[in-house]
């Protein structure tokens, strides 16, 4: 794969990504009780393309790495490796909510109900997000595929995730911003997750033809550097 098509596929996938989940997380807020089960399933639904499409997305940024800056393949394997894992442990935890809710015969919560999700979406979940934030950051930032403000942004929101860890230790109300499934360490992390990927996918369809002469090189501070602008 080219570099240009790598940008492409990675920009779009990465756009297709953030929309789905920017549908996705306000459907967690419609319904003060447990909302019904075309609520659940639904949402379920749309996170699952989302997480197709981060699937996508992760394998494109991995080839695009490969194809500017061998050097660094061993981090684009790894940011691979960890979106890769990440979406796995997010559609098992989709699949047990959606089990519980087709199989009760009654309008259930999941997000309480469905115990073995608290700590997929929660703790492991944060954990998982590190690393692929961090690894992604490092990258962006050796390679100079994207402007500086990508990697910088993709620190921040891997600290912030991060925070998120030792939220297992407190309990199970989804109410509660820090619980163990509570909507700041799930929902909110998802709704600034989304946001930040929207962004990186403008930021990576905009860069498309861009010519790789105007690449920095391993170092920032090697001879003849060409910088991007922030």
């Amino acid at each position: 794969m080219n570099e240009t098509t790598a940008r492409r596929l990675a920009g779009r996938a990465c756009l297709a990504t953030a929309l789905a989940f920017i549908v996705e997380v306000p459907l967690y807020f419609v319904y003060d009780g447990p909302p019904p089960d075309s609520n659940v399933l639904a949402r379920l639904l749309i996170g699952i393309l989302g997480l197709t499409f981060l699937l996508v997305f992760v394998a494109a940024f991995r080839e695009l790495v490969r194809a500017v800056r061998p050097a660094y393949e061993w981090a684009g394997n790894l940011a691979f490796t960890a979106g890769v894992v990440y979406v796995t442990v997010t559609l098992v935890s989709s699949g047990l909510e959606a089990g519980a809710v087709i199989a009760a015969d009654h309008p259930i919560d999941p997000t309480i109900e469905v115990s073995g999700t608290y700590i997929l979406y929660g703790t492991i979940g944060r954990v998982l997000l590190t690393l692929f934030l961090t690894t992604v950051g490092y990258t962006l930032s050796r390679t100079e595929l994207l402007p500086r403000w990508t990697h910088r942004s993709a620190y921040v929101l891997a600290c912030v995730n991060a925070a998120f860890v030792p939220s297992l230790f407190f309990g199970n109300d989804p109410a509660h911003f820090y619980a163990a499934n509570g909507w700041g360490t799930t929902a909110s992390m998802g709704a600034i997750l989304s946001y930040w990927l929207l962004a990186l996918g403008i930021s990576t369809c905009r860069s498309i033809g861009r010519s790789r002469s105007g690449q920095l090189t391993d170092h920032p501070s090697a001879p003849g550097t060409v910088r991007r602008p922030a």
